[in-house]
């Protein structure tokens, strides 16, 4: 902000009565603002398009799960149940790829945070998955039910995040009764798109069954778009645990979102070359969208990758390299040749809220706008590869996502923002601090950093000299403290509490193994 600043002469700026109002800002629906990038040719493009339908016509997939098999027999596939290896028709994918919705409903608490799942959306969520939490006052450990719940509050303070993740998994929790409690915190501290992990049909089922409650939905309700998304992982090569196909199955089935994401690490999982890699990915996808359509034609489903590549020298994964990067703008390639929506993926190494991991993360972000992701998961807060939330981490990624959100705002070039009578009005040599033109706009011209810290070595030493990390400590901190939970959350925990009471009872369900 320029109040108090001084002009070359001396003088204090006058404020202008104008200028005295806060900037307001709606991150809450973005569109891409760039047009996709390329890194292959179409002829290359096509190339790994053909040779992903060759590997699944010859060489195959394993589905573990028998009525995946099943299905996909009965739609003319190829299966040896022995070997459990299902090979695919290119027909068949053709077909999947007809009937698959290329745009989707995702509905909300609140219908103000609905999102249409497109090409040319942008949606961020934050990382996911992660077993440990870490910040700089409690350290690391494992995550508990108050590190899951403080991350959806975070979530839901930021409209930068578009939908719910789970972000520090409740360890404290036992997992037969684990989504009980990640299903009452999404809905009772957030009020976006929600997520329900595919564990077993037991858990989808009962997940299902407490939105429905919870929101006071009926059967025709929830299938009027989708309430809740799953993200499927593939067993990189070739491999689709139980978990996994029945969760595509289930989703399909009751007219929700998997967001199929093979994770190719080339050089481990995936062939060392990107082109390789991505033909791998490419392959497993194509077949887990077909499996959805056959489960239930017209199921909504997302394309997706997760590709990168290993460090050769330790074989552990690596994010925001350069081949990360050309990844994702083959993945965005691939997905706009079959027409799907499709998610890529941000996220970090590092073991600390460090430059490494702010550049990874940033890196990758990068790499996704470019490619034109629809949604890019892990896009605050993932730290060591996913083994950790990280809470400072959180705060740093959010400050990079504001940032890309302010390009997908309209930048104006009518005569007011050219401002002809600013350049009239300021000399040779002089400067546009007191002009009419900026006292008019200062206040709400430029972006606000979050966690940024502007000022000059001597005001940032007096001020206490506060690292990036310490600065982002406070600023979550004092999220929390403000955060005021969404309307009708009273009322969904009332609906919510004796079903869930009465599933603990029951002994909850079992994750499939």
């Amino acid at each position: 902000m320029i109040e108090g600043r001084k002009r070359r002469g001396g003088r204090k700026l006058k404020i202008a009565a104008a200028a005295s109002s806060a900037r307001v800002v709606n991150y809450r629906q973005l569109r891409h603002p760039f047009t996709p990038q390329r890194i292959f040719s179409d002829d290359s493009v096509q190339a790994i398009h053909e040779a992903a339908l060759t590997m699944l016509e010859t060489l195959g997939i394993k589905f573990l799960l028998p009525e995946a098999r099943d299905l996909l027999r009965g739609a003319g596939a190829l299966v040896d149940d022995d070997t459990q290896m299902v090979r695919i028709g290119r027909e068949i994918i053709a077909a999947a790829i007809k009937s698959a919705p290329k745009s989707i409903r995702l509905r909300a608490i609140n219908p103000i945070r609905e999102q249409i799942y497109e090409q040319g959306a942008l949606l961020f969520t934050p990382g996911s998955g992660c077993p440990n939490a870490t910040d700089l006052e409690r350290g690391r450990r494992p995550g508990s039910l108050r590190d899951f719940e403080d991350a959806i509050k975070l979530q839901q303070s930021f409209d930068v995040i578009h939908k719910h993740g789970p972000s520090a998994e409740p360890q404290d929790i036992p997992i037969h009764n684990r989504h009980y409690a990640m299903m009452r915190a999404q809905m009772t501290l957030g009020d976006k798109p929600l997520f329900v992990y595919a564990r077993g049909r037991g858990q989808v089922e009962q997940s299902f069954d407490l939105i429905r409650a919870g929101l006071n939905l009926s059967d025709d309700d929830f299938r009027d778009g989708v309430w809740a998304s799953t993200v499927i992982n593939t067993n990189s090569p070739r491999q689709v645990d139980s978990p996994m196909a029945q969760g595509i199955i289930d989703f399909a089935r009751a007219g929700q979102m998997s967001i199929i994401t093979p994770f190719c690490l080339a050089g481990a999982m995936a062939p060392v070359t990107v082109a390789g890699a991505l033909t791998l990915q490419h392959g497993e996808a194509l077949a887990c969208i077909a499996l959805a359509q056959v489960a239930a034609s017209g199921a909504p489903v997302s394309y997706g990758g997760f590709s990168s590549n290993v460090d050769m020298k330790s074989g552990a994964p690596a994010f925001g390299t350069p081949e990360h990067v050309k990844m994702q703008l083959g993945s965005g390639q691939l997905a706009r040749l079959i027409g799907f929506p499709w998610r890529s993926a941000a996220g970090s190494a590092s073991n600390v809220a460090d430059a490494q991991g702010a550049t990874e993360n940033v890196m990758g972000l990068w790499g996704a706008l470019q490619a034109g992701a629809t949604m890019v998961v892990h896009s605050a807060g993932w730290l060591e590869g996913g083994l950790s939330f990280g809470f400072e981490k959180f705060i740093f990624d959010v400050e990079a996502l504001q940032s890309l959100a302010e390009l997908c705002t309209p930048t104006p070039a009518d005569a007011g923002a050219i401002g002809m009578d600013a350049l009239a009005e300021v000399e040779p040599g002089g400067h546009f601090f007191a002009a009419a033109h900026t006292m008019e706009r200062y206040a709400t011209a430029f972006y606000e950093p979050l966690v940024a810290d502007l000022s000059n070595f001597g005001a940032w030493t007096e001020a206490g000299g506060k690292t990036a990390a310490e600065r982002a400590l406070g600023v979550w901190q004092q999220v929390l403290r403000d955060y005021l939970k969404p309307e009708g959350s009273d009322d969904i925990a009332h609906r919510l509490a004796p079903m869930i009471e009465e599933m603990e009872k029951t002994g909850g369900a079992a994750p499939l193994d």
